[in-house]
């Protein structure tokens, strides 16, 4: 049976990460640095903040436990792209029921909307620290220069330039150095764990988890894997044979995948704990213990930024905002082509890949809708997390299933380790539901 031509194709996929050993890695690093960042959008940021007021040090633990199950679970969705030359939603096509796939991107569509609309809803509430804008014009300004954007601008330009905007993140890692932070105290609520197994506890691991653990970068993940090989042309072409699995995907691609999703993975929960132990240290010690708007969050930054907080919270929220939010429209946007066999790419223009960018213009759409229920920004940051955190066992199940099986990836499937974690995560994931509902 003929190869397709440069599945996965060996010395050219992803050819700026090929060597993970050489000098200048950071300056190569693929899509999992880029996942990582929008891992933490303004649901995290929002969610971290409201985790460090309310209980201080206490949720500290999360992160280290997080952080393997999040990598093993994007390194799933990795590996797959990266063996089949397909998309996660156009995998679960070939390899699953129909009503598999249908559940799994009615799920990813769901929560995308929902955390499109909190990002956008917290972007318009961090622009009223500085310019008196009414919530809704923000929303709708916001939501029209995003999807103008993603529509007419390849992403992989613009969000070499927003990358420096995120960088206003690492604010929260600066107020450590400066604000009282018990340090004792960190390290002991970093390393054992301490739960009350409460509703509210058990509302807030969801909301974590959720967070660090979106549905939304699964199927990003195995999308932006796909369009470093070029292969749009291959879509109606059917899977690979496992036979021929084996020559195409040399050993250090495997190798550079994992380090550049492990890298994404490591600052995005970096990023967590850093947000936490600041809202900690300044909100949740001086008695704030609910944030109830962009103000409250903005105050923890004040030991390092003073009267400037205001300025260099919205500076973070609109560079990760800005970031994220084209990787929910368009993870969806990816789901939906996929499963319909359209022709779908962020780097086509929009006269040649019509019905994905309009998935990406009805996502954008919906989200501005759920903005006039008068929900509280802070609080549909939370909502999305939720959401997030209910959806993602479901479709963990499935990214599982479909990494361990050796008729689909051959060789390349999920080794015990990859499996063990992410049936982890997995279980972890769908148990913490049924644990807030048992809970008092």
């Amino acid at each position: 049976m003929a190869k397709l031509k440069n599945i996965a194709g060996i010395g050219e996929h992803h050819p700026a990460r090929s060597n993970i050993r050489s000098s200048g890695y950071f300056s190569r690093l693929g899509p999992g640095i880029v996942t990582g960042a929008a891992d933490d959008d303004p649901s995290g940021i929002g969610t971290y903040s409201q985790a460090g007021a309310q209980v201080g040090y206490g949720m500290l633990w999360a992160a280290p436990l997080l952080l393997p199950l999040a990598f093993a679970t994007q390194e799933a969705c990795a590996r797959l792209a990266l063996v089949t030359g397909k998309g996660l939603a156009a995998i679960i096509k070939a390899r699953m029921p129909r009503w598999v796939l249908v559940l799994a991107v009615l799920l990813v569509a769901f929560a995308n909307t929902v955390n499109i609309a909190a990002d956008l809803a917290s972007m318009a509430a961090a622009l009223r620290l500085i310019v008196p804008v009414d919530q809704t014009l923000g929303v709708i300004l916001f939501a029209l220069v995003i999807a103008i954007t993603e529509i007419f601008i390849p992403y992989h330009r613009y969000s070499k330039a927003l990358r420096w905007l995120c960088l206003s993140l690492l604010a929260y890692v600066a107020v450590l150095f400066v604000a009282h932070v018990d340090w004792a105290h960190v390290a002991s609520s970093t390393f054992v764990p301490k739960i009350d197994f409460s509703k509210a506890t058990f509302e807030l691991l969801i909301a974590l988890a959720g967070t660090t653990i979106s549905p939304y970068l699964f199927f990003w993940q195995a999308a932006e894997e796909v369009e470093e090989l070029g292969a749009e042309q291959d879509k109606a072409t059917s899977m690979t044979p496992v036979e021929d699995l084996s020559d195409r995907v040399a050993s250090h691609h495997m190798q550079a995948m994992r380090g550049d999703v492990f890298s994404g993975m490591l600052t995005g929960v970096f990023i967590m704990f850093a947000i936490m132990t600041t809202a900690a240290a300044t909100l949740n010690a001086h008695g704030i213990v609910t944030i109830n708007s962009a103000e409250d969050a903005a105050a923890a930054l004040t030991p390092i930024a003073g009267k400037f907080a205001g300025l260099l919270f919205l500076l973070g929220i609109l560079g990760v905002g800005l970031l994220s939010v084209p990787v929910l429209a368009g993870s969806t946007a990816y789901a939906v082509a996929e499963t319909f066999g359209w022709r779908e790419s962020l780097e086509l223009k929009p006269l040649q890949a019509r019905a994905f960018y309009a998935v990406i213009v009805a996502s954008m759409g919906v989200a501005l809708l759920l903005n006039f229920a008068g929900i509280p920004p802070m609080y549909f940051l939370f909502l999305a997390a939720v959401m997030n955190g209910l959806s993602a066992p479901i479709l963990m199940a499935i990214v599982w299933w479909l990494a361990r099986d050796k008729n689909l990836l051959g060789k390349w499937a999920s080794k015990w380790w990859s499996q063990w974690l992410l049936g982890l995560a997995c279980a972890a994931m769908a148990a913490l539901p049924v644990m807030w509902l048992l809970a008092k």
